[in-house]
């Protein structure tokens, strides 16, 4: 088994012994970059994170002497697993694929990572979007103070921050109106995050008009949550795309709204939602 191999090989088919081959690239200084740049995003996956991998990742990435994009990499390969141990709080340890002790260790490290203005911006802003997956008290003051730079790079990280963490409603509405493609998206997954009502104008022009790019699409169509009686009709049009990604997003949309509005009904009793046309 080889990183080629590992990349064309959905993860949860990868042998027992991914996590070495994963290791023994990142740890290779003498490797050739880009393989150890894959190697570093493929460490954060679910089926093989875990104490020891982790702790090569924080190697990697608290070292000044390693490539800058390399330490950005390792640092949001943290992201799901900070994400799945917030979310589960570790009632049941077996469930989280990182132990309390290396979740906590992992929430300190990239706080004093990113308080160490001489780290590359790139190295800081990865920091700061692994970290807000499992949000703590110092990230509203970061997100502010990025969000207020005036630096494209960090109102984008800013934006993407305000996904996870709660009480930024007027920067995302803001946002929404932003002319940086990748800013308005980042604000219209966090505006369905939180289910803004204000938002939804806007949800709803990206829903009906036949330009908007096809990324900001799925994105409002995965933020139409905000009003899904409204969307309906909308979402009816979009399933029989000949997108086959939009259709089927937006069939799981309506799926999904419909199970939320009848949440104590069997699925025998419930509205049945038709599957796109490409499916039958």
């Amino acid at each position: 088994m080889n990183l080629e191999t590992l990349q064309n090989t959905p993860p949860w088919d990868w042998p027992k012994d991914a996590a070495k081959v994963i290791e023994k690239i990142l740890v290779d200084n003498g490797a050739n970059e880009s393989d150890r740049l894959v190697a570093a995003g493929l460490a954060g996956d679910y089926a093989v994170i875990n104490d020891e991998l982790a702790t090569v990742l924080l190697t990697v990435l608290r070292d000044a002497g390693q490539p800058e994009q390399l330490r950005a990499k390792a640092a949001i390969s943290f992201g799901a697993a900070l994400e799945e141990a917030d979310l589960d709080e570790f009632d049941d340890p077996d469930s989280v694929p990182i132990s309390e002790d290396m979740f906590h260790k992992i929430q300190k490290s990239l706080h004093v990572l990113y308080r160490d203005e001489t780290n590359p911006k790139e190295v800081r802003r990865r920091v700061l979007e692994a970290s807000v997956r499992a949000p703590e008290k110092w990230h509203p003051d970061a997100i502010r103070t990025a969000y207020s730079s005036g630096d494209k790079e960090w109102v984008l990280t800013a934006v993407f921050s305000m996904q996870w963490v709660r009480g930024f409603d007027d920067q995302i509405l803001e946002a929404l109106e932003s002319t940086d493609p990748l800013i308005r998206l980042e604000a219209v997954e966090a505006a369905g995050n939180w289910e803004i009502g204000a938002a939804w104008s806007h949800i709803a022009k990206l829903l009906k008009d036949p330009h908007t790019p096809k990324d900001l699409l799925i994105a409002a169509i995965n933020a139409s949550n905000i009003r899904p009686q409204e969307a309906r009709e909308i979402l009816e049009d979009l399933r029989d795309s000949d997108d086959e990604e939009i259709a089927e997003a937006a069939y799981e949309a309506m799926t999904m709204a419909t199970a939320m509005e009848n949440p104590y009904e069997d699925s025998e009793d419930e509205e049945e939602v038709n599957p796109p046309k490409w499916l039958h």
